[in-house]
């Protein structure tokens, strides 16, 4: 599991570097689809996997509120958005991981996942704390 969580915090710095590259203006914007791709993937797992109907849906609707913590996050602070990529470790771990995890996630993704969403979160929180942009730009 430390390895996964380690390839996740290397691919969380990756994506970091990327959306900074991308400029002051799509920073924000790329973090903040990036948490709903994240999301996403989840989704994807339960469709390709042959997850039941009711683990589908409950993928399906967990987009909801990782979407709203990326809108906030781009509409209102970055405090939203960094609360919503901290949230996700909870999807990770509240769902996915240990005993009562489906069968449909790989093994591997939510101990990366979860690497992945700290450092992201982490960085986002920093960003808003030292308040280099602490409102974004509107996409």
């Amino acid at each position: 599991m430390t390895f996964e969580i380690a390839v996740g915090v290397v691919l969380g710095a990756v994506l970091v570097l990327y959306a900074r590259w991308r400029g002051p203006r799509s920073e924000s914007v790329v973090l903040a689809v990036g948490l709903i791709v994240t999301a996403l993937l989840y989704v994807g797992f339960a469709f390709g996997g042959g997850a039941s109907a009711r683990w589908s849906a409950l993928e399906v609707l967990g987009v909801l509120p990782f979407s709203v913590f990326a809108w906030l996050g781009l509409r209102k602070s970055l405090v939203w958005l960094a609360v919503g990529w901290a949230a996700h470790v909870g999807w990770d771990v509240g769902l996915h991981l240990g005993a009562r995890a489906p069968a449909f996630v790989p093994a591997f993704f939510p101990a990366f996942c979860i690497g992945l969403d700290l450092l992201v979160a982490g960085y986002i929180a920093a960003r808003a704390k030292t308040g280099r942009a602490s409102r974004p730009e509107a996409a």
